[in-house]
Formats: C-alpha cells, sequence, structure tokens
C-alpha cells in the first residue's frame, strides 16, 4: 500500500497534513478545543473512507446521480504509489500526493460532484448569525462543492442586510461542534474552529464528521472576536495529554499483533496525528509547497498565506516544548511507540533481563517449540537435527548447546491445572536456577530466574499457567525486629557473621531501635519506666523519637500517626500520676490527715524533678513530631486529593497528639511555679525586714549563699535550687528563662504589694529603711547577674526596685521635688502608687507632706479608684520556642547513660522476639544477649 522506502528524515505521514486530531483508522474524527487552529482544508484532503454513525447535520444536500464509488476511489488512489504500478522508480518511495496531487484534484473537478446535468446541483447551508443579528436564528444560503468559506460568508452577510465595506474582512466563517441539552433543547458549543477563507464548507462537513452525540453547524463571527480567543486558550495540555494517551493505547493495540515490522511502522504513522508529532517550525512552512484542495490557493509569501501559516504556527505552537525538547521528531515517536510490544498469550517465551551485547539482542524469545534449546551460533552448521538451536546467545561463556528447556503437557482435563516444565542444563554449561547453580535437571516455574553464564539473566514466562508468586520473591515484610533484619538466613551470611552482626547492633551507638509492632506497647511501657532512672534526662524523648523514627522508615504509613497519638497519652498518664503524687504530699493535705509542716526546698525540688524532666522531654518530643507532620504535610502536596482523605485524617490524629503534649508542656510548668511560688511566698518577707549591715554578713563575697545576710537567704537558695533543677532536668533555655520569668515577677509582685500594705504602719517608709532593702535587694540582683540572669531579674523587679529608689532619696532633696517631677523620675509607678508613698512618707513628728507632692485636681479622681497593688494575673505567658533544641537523631549516641540505656532496651526486644521463636531456633540463630 505504502512505498518501502523512506527519506528526508521525515515520515510520509507529515506529507499528507492532516488536520489536527484525524485518525486514519479510527472510526471516530476529533476536533481541537476551543480556540485551536486546524490546518487548513484547503491543503488537505480526507483519507477516511469508513466513518461512524454521522450526527444531524444543518445542510442538505442533493444527492449525486452517479456512482458514489468514484469519490471513494479518487480518495483510495491518493494514498497509492506514483506511477501507474510500482514504486516510482527514482523517487524512492515518493507520495504521489507530492507530485500527481494537482492531476488527482483539479483536472476533474466535476468528478467530485458528478450532477445530472452539466451544471453542478446546489446545496442548501444553514449560517447562523446570532453575532451579527440578535435573535436572528439562521440564514439559508446556497452553496456547492466548490463554494469557498469567503464566498459563502459575503452572501450570508447580504442575507443579514450587513452593508459594510470589507464586511468578509471583518466576519470569518467558524465551524462549530456541540451538542443539544436534553433538558431545554438548547444548543451549546463544545469545539470551534475558523474556517479558512479558501476553504470549501461542503467538502469539509462531508468529509469530517463530529463525533457521536454531536452536530456541526457553520456561524458567522467576528474575526477579532475568534482571534482573541485563540490568544486567550490556555489549557489545550489537558486535551493534548488525552489524545496522547488514546494515541498511545490505539498504538499498543497495532504493535501487538503477528505482523511485520515494516508493515507495523506503516501503521503506526497513520495511527499518530500531527498534534502528537509537535512539527517544528520549518516543517509547517515546508507545507506550503503542497498543493491543496482549494482553488486558488494564494501564492507562497503571499500576504493571506503568512497570515494564514502565523495563526496555524500560533495554534499548534502556543503550547508546544522549548527548542531543546523539539528535538524529538516523527521518527524518534514512532521508535518509542514501537517499544509498546505485547508478549504472547498462547506460549511461553523468556523475558531477557540481562545480556551480553544488549543493542543487538532482543527482549523476548518465544518457545515455539515443545522443546527450546540454548546455544552459541557456529561457523559451521552441523548436519543432524541433534545440533539445533532455538535461541542463539552470543558470548564466550554460552556452550554451542547450552540448556534445553520442555514446556509442560496440556493437561486431559482442563480443569486440571498445568504441569510446571523442565530446564536441565548440558554438561559443562553454567547454569543457575533462582540464583542457586544447577547441575541437573529441575522443575522450572513461571517468573523463575534462569541464569546463562556471566551475562544473561532471563524470566521464565507462561501466560497458559496460573499465576502465582515466583519462588525468589520474598515473603511480605513482616518482622522489622531483629531476627528479619540481623539473623536472616537468606541473606547467605554464615551464622558466626550473623552472631557478630547481632553484638554490633546491641553495642552500637547509631540512632537505631528496631522492633515490631506487636512488642510496641512493651516497649513504650518500659521507656515510661525509664523516666524514672537516674542520669537519664532527656532518654524518653530521644527513646520515642527512634521509635518515631523506626516507624516512618520501616512501618507502614498509617502506623506513625497513630504511635504519634500513643506516645502522647502515656506521657499525659505518666504526668497526671506525678501530679497527684505531689499533691497529696503537701501541707494542706497533710493537715486533713493531721500533720502538718511546711516542706523545705530541697523537698519540694526532688517533688518536682519529675515533672521538670516531663517538661523537658515533652519539649523535646514536640519537636520531633513536629517534623514528622511537615513530612505528612509534604506527602499530602505530592500525593494529590486522590489521598487527601487518609492524610487528612492522619494529621488531624498528629495535631490532637501535639495538642495533648502542649497541655502536658503547660501543666508541667503551672504545677512547678506553683510549688516554687508557694515556697517563696514565706521567704520574700526577710529581705524587707532584715538589716544587711550586721557583723556575719559579708558584702565582699557575693557568690557564696553562705556568706550572705540572713534576711536573703531563703529567697537565693530558693533560686539556686530551681536554677540546679532546671540545668539537672536539661530544660530548655527559653523554658529555663520563662521559668525564672515568673519566679521574678511573683517575687517582685509579692514584695511590692507587702511594702505598700505594711509601709505606713511597719515603718518601711523611712530612708533609713529603705536604704537596707535597696542593700539587699542590690545583693540578689548582682547573685542573679553572676548566674546568667540579672536581665531577666532588672526587667521583673523594675517596680520594687523603683520604689526602693524612690525613698533612699534624701529627704531634703525629696522635699523640693514636685508631682510632675516625681512621675517623670519614677516613671515604672503609677500615679496611685506614687500617691500613696509620698503620702504615707514619714518626714517625723507632726511634719505634713508639702503641697507639691499633691496631685493635679483632674488626676485625684482617677487616683482615687486606681489600685495600688500588683495584680498577679498578669503574669507573662508561656511562649514555646521553635529553636534551640538538643536531641539530634542523626549523630552518634555520645551520652553514655543514653546508650546504656539504649543497649539495655535492645536486649529487652530481643528477649521479647526470642521467646515468640521455637526453642530450635534460637540457638540456629546465635543471638544469645549473653554473649
Amino acid at each position: 500500500m505504502f512505498s518501502d522506502e523512506r527519506k528526508d528524515g521525515s515520515p510520509r505521514f507529515g506529507k499528507l497534513h492532516f488536520p489536527v486530531g484525524l485518525w486514519i483508522n479510527s472510526p471516530k474524527k476529533h476536533f481541537a478545543k476551543l480556540g485551536r487552529r486546524w490546518p487548513s482544508v484547503g491543503s488537505v484532503k480526507s483519507t477516511s473512507s469508513d466513518t461512524a454513525s454521522r450526527g444531524s447535520e444543518p445542510v442538505e444536500m442533493r444527492p449525486a446521480t452517479k456512482n458514489k464509488a468514484s469519490r471513494h476511489k479518487r480518495l483510495s488512489t491518493l494514498f497509492q504509489r506514483g506511477g501507474t504500478g510500482g514504486p516510482t522508480s527514482g523517487s524512492g518511495g515518493r507520495w504521489a500526493s507530492e507530485k500527481k496531487l494537482a492531476d488527482l484534484i483539479d483536472p476533474l473537478p466535476e468528478d467530485r460532484v458528478e450532477p445530472p446535468s452539466q451544471g453542478e446541483v446546489p446545496g442548501i447551508l444553514k449560517i447562523y448569525g446570532g453575532d451579527i443579528s440578535t435573535g436572528a436564528n439562521y440564514k439559508s444560503v446556497l452553496a456547492t462543492a466548490r463554494s469557498t468559506a469567503r464566498q459563502l460568508v459575503h452572501e450570508a452577510l447580504e442575507r443579514y442586510g450587513v452593508s459594510q465595506a470589507n464586511a468578509e474582512d471583518v466576519y470569518v466563517l467558524c465551524d462549530v461542534v456541540g451538542s443539544v441539552h436534553g433538558t431545554d433543547g438548547s444548543w451549546q458549543a463544545q469545539y470551534l474552529r475558523a474556517v479558512g477563507d479558501s476553504e470549501r464548507p461542503l467538502v469539509l462537513q462531508d468529509v469530517w464528521k463530529p463525533k457521536t452525540g454531536c452536530t456541526r453547524r457553520f456561524e458567522i463571527r467576528r474575526r477579532c472576536d475568534v482571534e482573541r480567543m485563540a490568544e486567550g486558550e490556555d489549557d489545550d495540555a489537558g486535551i493534548n495529554s488525552q489524545t496522547r494517551r488514546q494515541q498511545s493505547r490505539r498504538s499498543r493495540a497495532a504493535s501487538g499483533g503477528h505482523v511485520g515490522p515494516k508493515e507495523r511502522a506503516d501503521n503506526l504513522s497513520l495511527r499518530r496525528s500531527i498534534s502528537e508529532m509537535n512539527l517544528s517550525t520549518k516543517r509547517r512552512k515546508d507545507r506550503k509547497g503542497v498543493l491543496s484542495m482549494a482553488a486558488g490557493e494564494p501564492a507562497e509569501g503571499s500576504p493571506s498565506e503568512e497570515s494564514r501559516l502565523k495563526v496555524a504556527e500560533d495554534a499548534e505552537g502556543r503550547s508546544a516544548p522549548p527548542a531543546s525538547e523539539e528535538a524529538v521528531d516523527i521518527s524518534s515517536l514512532e521508535q518509542l511507540t514501537q517499544y509498546l510490544i505485547q508478549p504472547p498469550t498462547e506460549h511461553p517465551y523468556f523475558l531477557q533481563l540481562l545480556g551480553y551485547n544488549e543493542k543487538q539482542e532482543f527482549v523476548i524469545h518465544v518457545m515455539t517449540r515443545r522443546r527450546h534449546i540454548f546455544g552459541r551460533p557456529e561457523r559451521r552448521q552441523a548436519s543432524d537435527q541433534s545440533s539445533y538451536v532455538d535461541t542463539f546467545l552470543s558470548a564466550p561463556d554460552i556452550l554451542p548447546r547450552h540448556c534445553c528447556v520442555v514446556s509442560s503437557v496440556p493437561p486431559a482435563d482442563p480443569t486440571q491445572p498445568r504441569g510446571s516444565a523442565m530446564v536441565r542444563p548440558f554438561r559443562g554449561a553454567s547454569i543457575t536456577h533462582n540464583g542457586a547453580p544447577l547441575h541437573r535437571q529441575v522443575e522450572l516455574a513461571p517468573g523463575d530466574l534462569l541464569g546463562m553464564g556471566q551475562h544473561f539473566l532471563f524470566m521464565y514466562k507462561d501466560p497458559r499457567a496460573t499465576a502465582a508468586p515466583p519462588a525468589w520473591l520474598p515473603k511480605a515484610w513482616v518482622s522489622p525486629g531483629l531476627v528479619g533484619a540481623l539473623a536472616c538466613q537468606a541473606c547467605g551470611r554464615s551464622l558466626q557473621e550473623r552472631q557478630e552482626a547481632f553484638r554490633a547492633y546491641l553495642k552500637s551507638r547509631e540512632p537505631q531501635l528496631r522492633y515490631r509492632p506487636q512488642e510496641q506497647e512493651a516497649l513504650l511501657a518500659e521507656i515510661v519506666r525509664l523516666q524514672e532512672a537516674p542520669g537519664c534526662k532527656l532518654g524518653p524523648a530521644f527513646l520515642f523519637g527512634l521509635c518515631l523514627e523506626h516507624a516512618a522508615r520501616e512501618l507502614e504509613p498509617g502506623h506513625l500517626p497513630r504511635l504519634i497519638a500513643r506516645i502522647a497519652q502515656l506521657v499525659k498518664e505518666a504526668v497526671w500520676e506525678k501530679i497527684k503524687e505531689i499533691g497529696d504530699r503537701q501541707s494542706e493535705n497533710q493537715q486533713d490527715k493531721g500533720e502538718s509542716r511546711n516542706l523545705s526546698v530541697e523537698e519540694v525540688a526532688a517533688d518536682l524533678r519529675p515533672l521538670m524532666l516531663w517538661m523537658a522531654n515533652s519539649m523535646e518530643l514536640l519537636n520531633l513530631v513536629q517534623k514528622r507532620v511537615l513530612d505528612i504535610e509534604k506527602d499530602l502536596d505530592l500525593e494529590g486529593v486522590s489521598h487527601s482523605a487518609l492524610l487528612s485524617s492522619d494529621l488531624e490524629t498528629c495535631d490532637e497528639a501535639m495538642a495533648v503534649l502542649d497541655e502536658v508542656i503547660m501543666s508541667t510548668f503551672q504545677q512547678s511555679v506553683y510549688y516554687l511560688t508557694k515556697t517563696l511566698y514565706s521567704a520574700l518577707p526577710a529581705l524587707l525586714d532584715s538589716n544587711p549591715f550586721t557583723a556575719s554578713a559579708d558584702l565582699f563575697h557575693v557568690p557564696e549563699i553562705s556568706s550572705m545576710p540572713e534576711g536573703i537567704r531563703g529567697t537565693l537558695a530558693i533560686y539556686q535550687t530551681t536554677l540546679e533543677l532546671t540545668r539537672d532536668c536539661d530544660l530548655h533555655p527559653d523554658l529555663v528563662s520563662q521559668t525564672f520569668g515568673y519566679l521574678f515577677f511573683f517575687s517582685n509582685a509579692s514584695l511590692f504589694n507587702t511594702l505598700m500594705e505594711r509601709g505606713s504602719s511597719q515603718s518601711l517608709f523611712l530612708w533609713a529603711k529603705a536604704v537596707q532593702i535597696r542593700t539587699n535587694l542590690d545583693l540578689v540582683l548582682d547573685w542573679l547577674q553572676g548566674v546568667g540572669l540579672g536581665d531577666i531579674a532588672a526587667e521583673f523587679f523594675r517596680k520594687l526596685s523603683t520604689t526602693a529608689n524612690l525613698l533612699c532619696v534624701p529627704k531634703t532633696s525629696l522635699l523640693q521635688a514636685s508631682w510632675s517631677r516625681l512621675r517623670n523620675d519614677y516613671p515604672a509607678l503609677t500615679p496611685a502608687q506614687l500617691q500613696h508613698v509620698l503620702s504615707n512618707y514619714q518626714l517625723g513628728p507632726a511634719r505634713v507632706p508639702p503641697d507639691s507632692w499633691h496631685p493635679p485636681e483632674k488626676e485625684r479622681d482617677e487616683i482615687a479608684h486606681s489600685d495600688i497593688f500588683e495584680s498577679f494575673t498578669d503574669h507573662p505567658p508561656l511562649i514555646l520556642p521553635c529553636d534551640g533544641f538538643r536531641l539530634r537523631l542523626t549523630e552518634p549516641v555520645s551520652d553514655d547513660i543514653l546508650h546504656r540505656q539504649l543497649v539495655r532496651l535492645r536486649r529487652f526486644l530481643w528477649e521479647l522476639e526470642r521467646e515468640s521463636l521455637p526453642a530450635n531456633q534460637r540457638a540456629a540463630y546465635g543471638l544469645d544477649p549473653s554473649q
């Protein structure tokens, strides 16, 4: 049917100029989407002789009275070779359409539609003009097969009464395909393209039919609107991808039959559309040299021709890839399509996985005989049939007769399963069967791997046999524990190697903890109990993090959110138990039992140590969980909407678990500062009452609490114990700062309120007493500065320090100060607090405050209704840190105590795992933990 030769590096299909979406062997014709321009119908000629059922057409043609077969005959001759009977000599198989296309079209125009008389029989064409006249349905015009679109536009505009000059340039005829809605009977357009001025609408609607369920009609639209619609079309990629999928399926079907490579290549070239070929601009411009079906085609280079080519190039090239990607031409696409082969369905075959010279070897080797021989080709042919070889393997280590495979005999009863094939090596041949050396005949099951020599590897397939997993395929991964990871005998390691691997794993400092899902609950409970072990500190968070890493790496994806939720719940339960234990030991609860005594700061610190540890571990654990949640969110972005329900459920589970951890951190923080401030409450008043200028006080060694004045030792002891407790528990530095911030807030508010309450009655508003308070406060601030808490203390002790500074002003200087000056010098005090201090300042017997201390009249009413005490509810909020975490799960374990706990947990898991093994296998694995 086609010439056997191919020239110019371009397939013959490109020379035919089929419109985008046309399938030669398909029963349906596809249109491009709205805004895409087809190649001009004037430059194409249909090659389809088999069409689908025709939809309702908006044209009424009078049938030709002479034979209709002439048209099909002429269309078929378009695809025949040039010349009279065979390939054209000297042309190398050039298409007839390239050389004699004009002879097939123009010399006999009357052959297209043969009239009963000398004149052509016209048809009635309905042209819809909603853009011209509102409410008008259509106008009927007479048209023949030789009528061009521009002529019909001119006639239709006259019917619509459009008298505008050059109206044919303003309006364009559009080929619109759509469907009728069943509800209201309205017609909705689905596809639209502008018909070229030289195209013939009757030929167009006769050759290319809309798909089933759609109808066609011709409309007159403004040319500018159509061009704007084409420029604004953005979603051509979706149509192109769908078209490519359909083409791929059809091309794959074409490659599966028993046809020759040449014939298959020809069929595939016809089954591919121009849109898939993605022709370059040069090839599209080359189409100008081919004669068309239109009469009076514009000459090359004319303005109309250039504009038509430009529109076509824009429409076809808008979604085209960059120039670097346009190198994939028709021949390469055709070659890629040939790779999509179908294996045999009636014969067993061998699928070649590895080869010696893969560029010259086949991928599939079909067993056409019951006995299939593999061997090396020999230079001289043997005379006897016994040396016959079915598949030649060209490798130096392949024998002339290397291997024999005998297929199974079909059973007498079709309902019975088919037997297995047999494989036997010839003497001296190197063969492996599923990785093991093969020396004698064995059964060959579908899916088995057959290695020949050092180069070839085949997989045996039998489509007639019942599908079953191959023997070499490992079973489903159900044991990510020690046996599955280190003691698997299938890995080929010896008993000694497995023992060494186990001992190395036990003592390894790598952050790795293997366990099976059935051992998870026992492991988590053991980690919770580990918090009570001395010196462990952040051990629970670290081990919980290793569990999360193992679940994310080894277990199914849905297991990780459930594990996070379970860990958060266990931590919450452990913290709640500790809170209740501490509450039972407090003095208010002991009073109910007849026992009442105040706990020392050391006893309070011992009770708070478990809470501080859980606060530190929960903070580190929350950071590890947040990292895993970010990975799940990335999976949600990658997997898309189809998996959004499952991933959204996982994210909700993780969010609930993180809320539980937030609650744990908040509760432990509140309980810790509550019991610490409760202890501080009884120690702080001594800072106001004590005299630092005593003989026992050593003000030159402020870092030593023992050398401090008696009145501030208790307060400093609480601060020092709290600092040591936070450091011992490895509490996050931000949480340490916020803990002391709350303690300093409470100390300042408590001391200030006590000073305001007792100032006048206990003679605290005196210069001499103020100097003692200022000295005690300076000693506390200096000590806090020495331990790295000076900035936080200076911020929260500002109000008490300001009040002490005001009282330390000499009496003579204070009497000369005015209200406005004092307000400017001591802004930390509110007007009510300043007025209270000045009004109760003890100037001496029978002396009253001066009038300059009185506030203005406009402030007195506000001062009278203002509170002079500091509120304890205005404490700073707890803000969780975002960085500065200590745990690193990617680095080896450097802490010896944590490493010992990790080794202990590994041995604990192995004891759980070995209990589930049969007694005879425990020694066989060689994993005795005592070694």
